[in-house]
């Protein structure tokens, strides 16, 4: 059936659709991403799709408006040349932030990106670790939801002791996340007390379980500026852990994150490539893992029909 299996990748993230490739025996079909002389955008899809199963890897990643318009222009190109079945494979969905109307007069834009996606011409998506699980039911298109909980936990179980370790969620909205990961590695969690005075400011408040004399593992869904992190190491470190690690799906690390990283007293920090860190993010601290296993297995179970849930079962 592979014969029928077409992924392509716009510009977010190419070395993760190449080993999603690799690992599916299939190569990466090729299109051709270019501009007009006046700034537009212009795709064109370089392989006959006609009656075929196609994927398209893309990541909401910096520029994120440029790679949304990539992938919406491709999806409109592939559904005109008669693809069967499209699915936009979006391993970092950076609009699930913007999940609910917090403020007066503001778009909650997680909607409208997923109906712009079903308008573009997504039969179905495939994406990772949402920032709030609701963002799931803003699709009218099937929507299947992986999580790098199972590779970062198998990460810390091979490389740590787990005997004195303790899960901690930086505030309470992040606790059933944590508590999943918790679960999965067999430790107790902890949460901190959060306020968030503006966008870019957040105050710690008080640790509600026990993580004196204890390695702790932050696990969050990503990591941006790192000012919620760094707080986080702060408020532990107070506490008495013993050691302090983070985990997160999402090492978008953008303004100050990677000065602040390094200079935090943390010692050490495992993200995951469903965002491209450019070599120059990278430093001693920071541990990069693979979701293509993840990815290329759903994928199969996805164009043969089987169940992707099975996965995480």
């Amino acid at each position: 059936m592979k014969h029928s299996l077409k992924i392509f990748a716009c510009h977010s993230n190419d070395a993760l659709a190449r080993e999603i490739c690799h690992r599916l025996g299939v190569p990466l079909s090729q299109l051709e991403i270019s501009r007009f002389s006046n700034d537009n955008l212009h795709v064109q899809i370089l392989e006959n799709v006609r009656e075929r199963d196609v994927f398209v890897v893309q990541s909401f990643t910096a520029p994120v408006s440029d790679h949304i318009m990539e992938l919406l222009i491709t999806l409109d190109a592939l559904r005109s040349a008669s693809a069967q079945r499209i699915t936009a494979v979006i391993p970092y969905y950076s609009y699930a932030r913007s999940d609910k109307k917090d403020k007066p007069r503001i778009s909650i834009t997680g909607r409208l990106m997923a109906d712009m996606l079903v308008t573009a011409g997504a039969d179905r998506v495939l994406t990772m670790d949402l920032h709030a699980d609701q963002v799931h039911g803003f699709f009218s298109v099937p929507v299947d939801h992986l999580t790098t909980i199972p590779v970062i936990a198998d990460h810390f179980r091979q490389h740590y002791d787990l005997s004195n370790m303790v899960a901690v969620a930086t505030d309470a909205g992040g606790a059933k996340r944590v508590g999943r990961f918790s679960e999965r590695l067999g430790i107790p969690m902890a949460i901190v007390d959060k306020r968030r005075i503006d966008d870019t400011t957040v105050r710690q408040g008080q640790m509600v379980g026990e993580v004196s004399g204890r390695d702790a593992v932050i696990f969050e869904d990503e990591i941006s500026t790192a000012g919620t992190l760094v707080s986080t190491i702060e408020t532990l470190r107070a506490a008495g852990a013993r050691s302090i690690h983070a985990g997160a799906a999402h090492g978008v690390l953008c303004g100050p994150a990677i000065e602040r990283l390094r200079d935090a007293p943390i010692d050490s920090i495992v993200v995951t490539n469903t965002v491209h860190v450019a070599p120059e993010k990278r430093f001693d601290k920071l541990t990069m893992l693979t979701t293509a296993p993840l990815f290329a297995a759903a994928i199969e179970r996805i164009h043969s029909g089987a169940s992707v849930g099975a996965l995480f079962a």
